[in-house]
């Protein structure tokens, strides 16, 4: 799915729409994760005035009206011509004054919503911070930590701690401090925990520079790839062997979500918790 990089190389994408007036508005198929609303058809007329990226969503400030995307599991947006033949999963066209903004969504986990009080506090004000900001510090995760029985790799990626961590920098960023993914998170000392802010920052910066990670379809706005996927040392290489030491990489299921990791360079140091779901899991980053 897509994660940080991807969405925040996605807004970029769609920056040629900045300041074009919307002409029209088709919806070919409403239900999405959230059903698109029945009044969209009040952004035509306006100018998009602003995109920004909040965790995984795009907020999209419009003259009048600021509505929220998410790209759930498969969706991608796609500038196109309105004479361009559509695609099977196409779900909503909007035509600006130069090109028309498709979303293409195979399995319909996504979501195009109106930013008002009601989905600001859903979705937006449980969120933590950007884990490229200045928030996410060593004092904050460290702090953030202490309380947390869970797996390292499974309190990464929930949202409430940090945004948009997701399974393949969270796995990529443990791999290189050498920290197992099951190792209790209360457990991290500090200097791990400050190696692993800096590798955070280091590997998200590095994906947007390329594009983000194209596993099987993510593609931003103008049909381009991610090259990051060419850099991974972890993800997705179970079976193979560890570039540091030529160990064979192993791979266990945390928060119900595929860690690839070494038993060489990842040794675990303390008692795992046990791979299972739980209340705590719950809130982990499934989006």
């Amino acid at each position: 799915m897509p994660e940080l990089p991807e969405v925040e190389t996605t807004k970029t994408s769609l920056e040629p729409l900045l300041q074009q007036q919307v002409i029209a508005v088709k919806v070919r198929q409403s239900k999405l994760r959230w059903s698109i609303p029945d009044d969209i058809q009040q952004l035509q007329g306006q100018r998009l005035l602003s995109l920004r990226r909040r965790s995984k969503y795009i907020l999209a400030q419009f003259e009048r009206d600021q509505m929220i995307w998410h790209l759930g599991m498969s969706g991608s947006f796609r500038l196109a011509q309105p004479q361009d033949e559509l695609r099977k999963h196409d779900h909503l066209m909007i035509d600006f004054d130069h090109v028309q903004l498709r979303y293409h969504d195979p399995r319909r986990f996504g979501c195009i919503l109106w930013l008002n009080q009601d989905t600001q506090q859903k979705l937006l004000d449980p969120l933590g911070p950007e884990p490229l900001s200045d928030d996410f510090n060593t004092d904050y995760l460290y702090q953030k930590l202490q309380k947390k029985a869970v797996a390292i790799k499974v309190a990464l990626m929930d949202n409430h701690i940090v945004v948009g961590v997701g399974n393949i920098y969270a796995t990529e960023s443990l791999f290189l401090t050498g920290i197992h993914p099951a190792q209790a998170a209360h457990s991290l000392t500090r200097t791990q925990v400050e190696a692993l802010v800096i590798e955070i920052k280091r590997i998200l910066q590095h994906a947007i520079q390329l594009g983000g990670t194209t596993l099987r379809d993510y593609s931003n706005a103008m049909g381009e790839n991610g090259y990051f996927q060419q850099t991974l040392l972890a993800y997705g290489r179970a079976g193979e062997m560890c570039v540091q030491c030529e160990t064979t990489l192993e791979n266990i299921k945390l928060g119900q979500r595929a860690s690839v990791y070494c038993p060489a360079c990842q040794a675990l140091k303390k008692v795992p918790v046990r791979p299972t779901t739980s209340k705590a899991n719950s809130t982990a980053n499934s989006k």
